[in-house]
């Protein structure tokens, strides 16, 4: 089964994962020390970023090392990018309105 990036991201410790990786890549071990689960549980997350793609691995000697996907990544924004928009657009309507209703208030 194909993974989507989405249900990905939508695990809380794999959200923690990426941003750990974000700063520099990591190692198993390394990411595991960061959270109260087991080195086990850590790879698991780490197999469904790398079947989605958000992550990638680089062999360094006898140590695997993991690092973000930037480009993976900038799909993510693309699609967010849509209600960004959305909620800009209402956030100024609002403010227009409370522009409108302190004049009228002044105004009286």
């Amino acid at each position: 089964m194909r993974r989507d990036v989405f249900q990905a991201i939508a695990d809380p410790t794999r959200r923690a994962i990426i941003t750990l990786i974000a700063l520099q890549a990591m190692t198993p071990n390394a990411l595991a020390a960061h959270f109260d689960t087991t080195r086990q549980a850590v790879s698991k997350h780490l197999k469904i970023l790398t079947e989605c793609e958000l992550v990638k691995q680089e062999q360094k000697g006898r140590e695997i090392y993991y690092q973000l996907e930037i480009e993976r990544m900038k799909d993510i924004d693309k699609w967010l990018e849509q209600f960004r928009k959305i909620w800009e657009t209402r956030f100024n309507q609002l403010d227009e309105l409370l522009l409108k209703l302190k004049t009228e208030k002044n105004g009286k």
